[in-house]
């Protein structure tokens, strides 16, 4: 098989190699994939956790490859020139971190145009990487895998949408189930004949045959690709929606018609400025609109998720032992942050024992939230004291992180906040804040200052040092003591129990352990 022509599953390898070492690993190995799509070109290292990449380097160049492509047939011109530039920029700085070399992947731009083999060999030629071009079903497998490296117990359907195709895929169980492509993407739906009667006659008929093929997906919907993002920003934008963080964001499809039509009421250059959109993209924008409002009304879902991971993700997936993609994706971030940053590593899972007590209640999802907390409790403390809770609030909000959704990342930010200060009031966060109800933000809150007091009570992760024990019906909290602890409880810790019984409308009762 030429490895330059439409790859099949199970019969390529983009990275040559085995990137994970075993089921257990921790960590990832720097690795580099290269995206040549119909739009974009963009370059992705992946560092960090295995079960949890994070982007050390992220960079992507708009190139529009697939524009002009329905009426001439043919890579743009002066878009193949612009890829090229980019892909022999990408090269020089993976020579310069020392890396691998970069795997890269091209889409529907290269595989539709008959210049695309002409192109893949200049791109040997000029520098050396093999591109390999991958068909309709394997992009959308990919892009699928991408989501479940995300939402490993995800269910539902995703599409994603380049300049040039657009594809569906089924995901549930961990597994990708039926799949599909078409050419509804945006560049190539602006040089549709017909303008725009003709061009929604063809996404009306092409969804149509689509949803014959994939059944009925009432469940939640995917989203993945620029030009969805970019609708999610404008979405943002209108709502006054105050966490900018584009991945797990959620959209209900009567918020996704007025964006709609807000994006058809709106001067585009405006609103281009205003959501931080490139002029490429936002020119599709309103073609993009086209394809969605369709595609919600065909498939009807329950909700919609933008999801920033797509086939990039989806090839790490691929390589990843099962055992590996069983893990947490959240814990195992966590765990590689303490292991990195914490000053006494191993010590969050000690105190996540020490709290635990406090939310024998509480369902598996929160427990991990919990966990979480505890991993991440004392990884920013190279921060000023004076700003130490805004920055941990700060980085969990914004990181980039896998499983967690806006109002699990603002409960984790807020746990965090407490763990170094007291009291949020007429902070710049209350905006924030207000994504959670009134409940979980008091339970953040508690977790917080049990962490903060907790943290006082150990000097090395291990031992049996002391022990909490709530009773809610009694309104009494208990900490025990050992001997090797007593003079630990000094002044400051004191004030710090006290502050948490407070916050869980308790009375205090220390009792030395046994």
């Amino acid at each position: 098989m030429n490895q330059r022509n439409e790859p099949q599953h199970g019969h390529w390898d983009p990275f040559g190699r085995p990137l994970f070492d075993s089921a257990d690993a921790r960590a990832l190995s720097r690795v580099g994939v290269l995206d040549v799509g119909s739009n974009s070109v963009r370059m992705v290292v992946f560092d960090g956790a295995a079960r949890s990449p994070a982007y050390f380097y992220n960079e992507k160049i708009m190139c529009g490859l697939g524009s002009g492509l329905a009426e001439t047939g043919r890579l743009n011109p002066e878009g193949r020139a612009r890829a090229l530039a980019a892909i022999r920029r990408f090269q020089a700085i993976v020579r310069e971190l020392g890396m691998p070399p970069l795997s890269a992947v091209a889409t529907a731009a290269v595989r539709d145009a008959e210049d695309g083999p002409e192109f893949c060999e200049q791109v040997l030629a000029e520098t050396g990487l093999v591109l390999h071009v991958i068909d309709g079903g394997e992009e959308a497998r990919l892009s699928a895998q991408g989501v479940l490296l995300g939402w490993p117990g995800a269910y539902g359907l995703v599409c994603d949408i380049g300049g040039a195709s657009m594809e569906l895929a089924e995901i549930g169980g961990g597994t990708v189930g039926r799949r599909v492509t078409s050419d509804l993407g945006p560049l190539k739906l602006s040089g549709l004949k017909g303008g725009r009667r003709g061009r929604k006659a063809r996404i009306r008929s092409v969804i149509g045959d689509l949803s014959e093929t994939m059944g009925p997906q009432r469940d939640r919907l995917f989203l993945v690709g620029g030009s969805w993002r970019a609708i999610a920003r404008i979405d943002m934008e209108r709502r006054g929606y105050p966490l900018r963080v584009l991945h797990e964001y959620r959209m209900t499809i009567r918020s996704v018609r007025r964006t709609i039509r807000y994006v058809e009421d709106s001067d585009l250059d405006e609103l281009r400025q205003a959501c931080g959109i490139s002029p490429a993209r936002m020119d599709l924008v309103p073609i993009a609109c086209e394809v969605l409002s369709r595609l919600m009304q065909e498939f009807r879902p329950r909700d919609i998720a933008i999801s920033s991971y797509g086939i990039r993700e989806g090839l790490l997936f691929e390589q990843m032992p099962q055992r590996l993609r069983d893990r947490d994706p959240l814990i195992e971030a966590c765990r590689f942050a303490e292991a990195k940053d914490a000053r006494m590593r191993g010590f969050g899972k000690t105190l996540f024992h020490f709290v635990t007590p406090l939310f024998r209640s509480a369902p598996p999802e929160r427990q991990r939230l919990i966990k979480a907390a505890c991993l991440l409790h004392d990884v920013s403390w190279r921060a000023h004291p004076d700003y130490r809770a805004e920055v941990c609030f700060d980085n969990v909000t914004r990181a980039n992180l896998g499983g967690l959704s806006h109002s699990e990342r603002v409960y984790l930010g807020l746990a965090l906040l407490h763990r170094y200060r007291n009291k949020r009031e007429g902070t710049r966060l209350d905006p924030l804040i207000g994504l959670l109800p009134d409940k979980d933000s008091h339970q953040a809150e508690v977790l917080g200052k049990a962490m903060r007091f907790g943290a006082m009570l150990w000097m090395r992760p291990d031992g049996d040092m002391a022990a909490l024990r709530f009773r809610p019906k009694k309104k009494e909290l208990e900490l025990r003591l050992s001997r090797e602890a007593e003079p630990l409880f000094g002044e400051v810790a004191q004030a710090r129990l006290l502050s948490l019984a407070t916050a869980l409308g308790s009375e205090v009762r220390i009792k030395p352990a046994r």
